[in-house]
Formats: C-alpha cells, structure tokens, sequence
C-alpha cells in the first residue's frame, strides 16, 4: 500500500476508534438506562433520520462528488480555484440544508408516519418519536456542513480532525445524559439535545481546522454556478451509490417498526456493535482512499490507481474477516459484557446478540463497498453505483417482507447482510469488467491465507468460549476480563496463523508499526 494511504488509514482508525469505543460507552449507559423499551425504540428513529440524511447527502453522495472534483481542482489548477468551489458549495448547501430542516421539523409527523408507520399503533410512542426528532433534526444541517469542510480537511491529506469529531458526539451524549436527565421528560430528550449540541461543537471544530490549514472559507451569496450544478448532478445518484447500507438500514427500521416492541432497538444495538470494524476499517480506508484515486486518475496513473486499490481491499481484508467470524462466533459474550445490565435483560441479550451474528456474516462486503465504490467515484462515475443500490435495496425489501414473519428482527438483519453481499459482487464485478479492478496475484494469494487464518481463529474462539467465562465466574471476576481473554486469544491464534502461512509478513506489520508512530 502506498506510504501516504496508509499513513492516512491508521490515522483516521485510529480517530475511529478512539470515537467507537466511546461510543460504545454511551451505548452502555443507554442501554442500562433505556433498555429496550418504547423510550429507546423513540430515539433510535429520532437519531436515525438524521443520521440517515447525514450518511447519504453528506458523507455519502457529497464527499463522493466533492472530494474529487476539489482533490482534482487543487492538484491542477491551485488552492484559489479549489477555494472557491467549496465556498460556492458551502453557500448552496447552507440555504437548501436549512430549508429542509425547517421543512422536516414542521412535516415531522408525516415523516415519522413514513419511517416508523408501526408506531401509529402506539399513541404515545408515536408522539414521543415526532417530539424527539423534531429536537435533533436540526444536527442535519449542522453535520452536512461539518461533512462538506471534512472534505476539504481530507483532500488537503489533513485526517485526524474530521475523523477526531465524532468524539464530540459521544462526549456531548454522556453529558447529557449525566446532566440534562434530571431536568426533563425522559432520559431519551436529554440525548436528543445532546446530539444537536455536538453537531454545534463539530461544526466550530473543523471550521477552525480548514482555518488552520490554510483554507478558511467565506459564506458567498448562493449561485448555481457551473461547477456547483456540476456537484449536484454527481451527487444525485450518489445518494444511492454511496450509502445503500445505510438506506437498508433505514427500510429495516421501517419494517422493524411492525414487529414487537423492542425490535428497533435490538437491531440498533445489534448494529452499533457491528460498525465498530465497519466504521473503523471502511472509514479509514474509503476516507484516504477516495482523494489519492482521484488523483490518480486525473493524473492518468491507471496501473497506480489499480494498485492502489488492490492494496485498499487487501488491508481491508487482513481486518474485516477475523472481525466477522469473531462476532458471529462469540456475539453472545460480547453483547453480554457491552450491555447486560441494568433494564437490558436476558431476553434483550439473546435477541441482540442473534441480530449481530447475522449481521458480521456479511461484514466484509459491507467494508469492500468503500474501496469499490471509491473506484467508481474517482472516476466521476456516480452512476454505476446507483443502478446496483437501487437494485440491492429492492431486494433487501423484498427479504425483508419474506423473512420478517418466520424469523422477526433476525430476518430483516439476514435481509440487510445478503444484500450487501450482492451489492459488493456486484460492484467489483463491474470495476473488473471495466479494467479499474484487477486482482493481482499477491492479494489473490493472500486473501485465500488470511480466510484460513481467520476460520482457524474462529474454531479456537468456539473451543475456548464457555470454558473462559466459566473460569471467569468461578474466581468471581468481571465478565470484561472474559472478553479480553476472547480477543488476545483471537489475535494471538488469527495473526499466529497468518505470519506461519504467509497471509502477511512480520516485517510489513512492524513497518506499519513504525509508520504509525511517526504518523502520531
């Protein structure tokens, strides 16, 4: 992997998951303090709306046709012209951002009607879930922006205060939790404020960030200039191409929403332990990924940009599938220890912890949809991508409705987890076709070593199991020692294996090592 990309990657992981683990602690508060009860269903939707719009129009389809018509820009024409169209896009987004949230706030029954329609059986729940998001639809606005001047940061190959501001979020949560709890209604309205407060506090970060890096930007009067109608037209189908995850999930909250109580939350907290590698790896390495391909395409490097992208998926893969097997194999374990406590039972735990091994099966594919994506992207293709999502998530509904009744919440994460598998295929399928992917020998070869490292991992991780928490309860420990004797013992028998049957090298691991540091 080229020396700045991987740079790049540690250091948005790193952030990453400094942010996740975090996030992991203000998911175990709500869970103790929620459960998941018709409080935690409530805002789960609440925070998924906006969450949703965040991951599509701004993470998702803006940063994949902003990045590289300013990467592009920069490189050729100089840090004016790559100025002035982010500020023209900064402008545009402001005024229509903003009036969409004041649209949202006020049509918020509508919407929750639309994206939770199950709740209207449930008066309460239903006026619970529109006061909720009504508070935090707001961090919409706020967040696309702290997006937009993200992928200036990320252009400008500055990484570690776009992907370090989630942190806020999670700070912001805690608090709130901590401090507004006692003074309002539920529990669930002292996290919603917390999330508009973070979106403020993200906002002034990276703003001041883009300042410091030489690249503090204006607020123009909002035209539709060329290069901005430009911008939108890529980004229209990248709603679509960039974030089919994240729309599945979406359909599987509406559809959940018909389900038993607690069904949303099982999936939400199901989830959340899944985008620990997913957010980590596949934010990391599309986030570095996507500017370095830019421009080399642009630069009309297509043997660097086929290598680039090899090296991409193959630390990619070194990470993505022992993280899979490791939360199938041990889902249980791990849902007990992150929330078994509190108002989150047995019962809770054993539906979570289904959801979440059906969910890691496919977390490979959910992580290689970044690089392919990437390939398609750097290219000023949006296109391609949305043909295969929206195809992806017509049959991610039509699982939905085969699977919900035999099989209730599992059957709508089964639905999610086969059709990121298709849209994966289907995406490097067309990359191959069209000769911008071509697997080369080492990533062939070391991907069928890392596959076996990893079941090997895997059958060591089903032995020891029982045995560790058992051990654990009979000298009266704490159930998290079990886990981190689950995944040292995982790590010692995944990486073991790997370095004896040459899925990778001791000497490629110190060296990543060693750029880690320097790049601290």
């Amino acid at each position: 992997m080229p020396p700045v990309m991987l740079r790049s990657v540690l250091t948005v992981g790193a952030w990453t998951m400094a942010s996740r683990v975090l996030g992991f602690v203000r998911d175990i508060v709500i869970a103790a303090l929620l459960g998941a009860g018709p409080v935690a269903d409530a805002f789960v939707v609440a925070l998924k709306l906006p969450n949703l719009f965040r991951r599509l129009f701004g993470e998702g389809a803006f940063n994949a046709a902003f990045i590289p018509a300013f990467a592009g820009t920069l490189a050729a024409e100089g840090t004016q012209a790559a100025r002035r169209i982010a500020e023209e896009a900064l402008a545009v987004m402001a005024v229509w951002l903003g009036a969409l949230t004041v649209l949202g706030v006020v049509a918020m029954p509508l919407i929750i009607s639309v994206l939770a329609p199950g709740f209207s059986a449930d008066p309460a729940k239903f006026a619970l879930t529109v006061e909720l998001t009504r508070i935090t639809f707001p961090y919409l606005l706020l967040i696309c922006l702290v997006a937009l001047l993200s992928g200036v940061l990320q252009s400008l190959d500055r990484f570690a205060v776009a992907a370090g501001a989630p942190i806020l979020f999670n700070l912001c949560a805690i608090f709130a939790l901590w401090l507004l709890t006692p003074h309002v209604t539920t529990p669930g309205h002292a996290l919603a404020w917390g999330v508009v407060v973070s979106g403020m506090l993200q906002l002034v970060l990276v703003a001041a960030a883009c300042a410091a890096a030489g690249m503090p930007l204006a607020m123009p009067r909002p035209r539709l200039t060329p290069q901005v109608r430009a911008l939108l037209r890529r980004m229209g189908p990248g709603v679509v191409g960039g974030g089919v995850t994240q729309i599945n999930l979406a359909v599987d909250t509406i559809i959940a929403s018909f389900l038993p109580s607690g069904s949303v939350a099982f999936l939400y907290y199901a989830d959340r332990v899944n985008q620990l590698p997913l957010g980590v790896i596949g934010t990391a390495v599309g986030t570095a990924l996507l500017p370095l391909l830019a421009r080399q395409v642009r630069a009309g490097e297509e043997g660097a940009s086929r290598h680039t992208l090899n090296r991409a998926i193959e630390i990619t893969l070194v990470l993505t599938l022992p993280a899979a097997l490791a939360l199938a194999v041990c889902a249980g374990p791990i849902v007990a220890v992150l929330f078994g406590r509190g108002a989150f039972g047995e019962r809770e735990i054993g539906a979570t912890a289904a959801a979440l091994a059906v969910y890691a099966a496919a977390l490979p594919a959910y992580v290689l949809t970044k690089p392919f994506s990437s390939g398609f992207f750097a290219r000023g293709d949006t296109a391609t991508p949305v043909r295969i999502g929206v195809v992806a998530v017509v049959l991610n509904i039509v699982l939905n409705l085969l699977l919900m009744g035999p099989f209730l919440h599992v059957g709508i994460a089964l639905s999610t987890a086969l059709a990121a598998l298709f849209n994966a295929a289907a995406l490097g399928t067309m990359l191959w076709r069209r000769g911008h992917f071509v697997p080369d020998a080492r990533l062939a070869g070391r991907g069928l070593r890392m596959a076996v490292a990893a079941c090997v991992m895997a059958a060591a991780l089903w032995a020891i199991e029982d045995r560790v928490f058992d051990a654990v309860e009979q000298m009266r420990g704490v159930r998290w020692v079990g886990l981190a004797v689950l995944v040292a013992g995982g790590m010692a028998a995944y990486f073991g294996t790997g370095l004896l049957i040459g899925a990778f090298r001791v000497g490629e691991l110190t060296g990543l090592l060693r750029r880690r540091r320097r790049a601290a």
